[in-house]
């Protein structure tokens, strides 16, 4: 695995990344190259990387942590927290009119914003290329690459959604992203305290996770990696955050469940390694294992996989349980059936496979060229499985 992943740094792919493989009791890390193009600074285990859409399992353990309380309930409609998405519109297409609407069926659940069923998602379209998509443009609610500093606080931010039709009726079908920002929003308001209060005082501090927040402290700054886009068709790195001035070195108005975090590779292991043992920590626990295994089930119909997904395929060896895919199907990806994880957009991957008893995080500091995963993951992931010798 190391001589794989440092050829990615020799041929300037990547100015560097972290490897962890934990399985067993037994850990390895890997840091190769540097925190920015051109630098000197190597890549630590300590780094700090903006984690995008890893941060949604950790959303999705907040939600079930006050399920759990009774303070949330899986199929209760939102409406008494967030009275925003009471008495839903649905557009009759999702490329007509916005006033061109039917009513919804029925009440969006805690249970749909966990499986990404609420009726609205990010749609993979040029914008401003339908009304609704033109709508979407001056309310800041999020749709593009993770841009902390844009939305505004998390009260405005929900009526600015509320404003929207839906795309869809709620349960009907899975679209991505949107529904972990209101989960964020939700725990706030069933917590009766800011989001990421809860997740330091329920998440991170129970497991130790110190590094993972919504902005890097300015004593740490200097451990937050440089971030980059890749241009799709040269592979070329550009700038795409910088960590002394950048959008994750101040807290945001809009502690994003969807995308927000900063993470390091054993933070996110404590995470993961946590979900591996049932929701146990430490000698206690975050969640019970019977809803640890609610959270990894597999809760998409074939039918709702077969319009669904962020690339061509992706459902036909995965499901997507509360904020996590989930494999189906070994013959078509990496994996043990019932393999649980996730990954995020600007270059980080992370899952827990059960049945090997394996937790794998890949920390990188560049943005994927597409939906698809870069190929860097693929090795990382096929690597981690030819290791295995028992």
């Amino acid at each position: 695995m190391h001589r794989v992943m440092e050829g990615y740094v020799e041929r300037g792919e990547l100015p560097g990344l972290v490897t962890l493989v934990s399985r067993r009791g037994e850990t390895h890390v890997d840091a190769v190259g540097t925190m920015a193009v051109g630098g000197t600074v190597p890549m630590g285990r300590d780094t700090v990387f903006r984690i995008s859409s890893m941060t949604k399992p950790i959303t999705a353990v907040a939600t079930m942590i006050l399920v759990e309380e009774c303070r949330l309930r899986l199929d209760e409609p939102v409406d008494r927290l967030l009275p925003e998405l009471a008495d839903r519109r649905v557009l009759r297409r999702i490329d007509g009119p916005l006033e061109d609407t039917v009513a919804a069926v029925r009440p969006i659940t805690v249970r749909d914003l966990l499986t990404f069923r609420m009726g609205f998602g990010m749609v993979m379209a040029e914008p401003g290329s339908t009304p609704l998509l033109r709508a979407l443009g001056g309310l800041r609610l999020g749709q593009g690459p993770p841009a902390p500093q844009e939305p505004p606080g998390p009260d405005e931010w929900m009526r600015n959604l509320g404003t929207l039709p839906l795309m869809h009726q709620p349960g009907e079908r899975w679209m991505y992203n949107t529904g972990s920002d209101v989960l964020g929003v939700l725990v706030a308001r069933a917590s009766d305290r800011p989001f990421e209060t809860f997740l330091r005082e329920r998440v991170f501090g129970p497991l130790g996770m110190v590094d993972t927040g919504f902005a890097t402290p300015a004593g740490e700054i200097g451990r937050l990696a440089t971030a980059y886009g890749t241009d799709p068709s040269t592979g070329a790195l550009d700038l795409y955050d910088e960590p002394a001035t950048g959008q994750w070195s101040v807290a945001p108005a809009f502690p994003s469940g969807g995308a927000g975090l900063v993470s390091t590779v054993d933070d996110y292991l404590a995470f993961g390694r946590m979900l591996l043992d049932g929701g146990r920590q430490r000698g206690g626990r975050i969640l019970s294992r019977p809803s640890v295994a609610t959270m990894t089930t597999d809760h998409l119909t074939p039918e709702q996989k077969a319009v669904s997904g962020i690339v061509p395929g992706f459902f036909d060896g995965h499901g997507w349980g509360f904020g996590v895919s989930v494999v189906t199907r070994r013959d078509v990806v990496p994996g043990s059936i019932g393999t649980f994880g996730w990954d995020g957009g600007l270059g980080t991957s992370w899952f827990t496979d059960p049945a090997e008893e394996l937790v794998v995080v890949l920390m990188t500091q560049c943005a994927w060229p597409s939906p698809s995963p870069p190929a860097v993951m693929r090795d990382f992931w096929t690597l981690t499985y030819a290791a295995i010798d028992d």
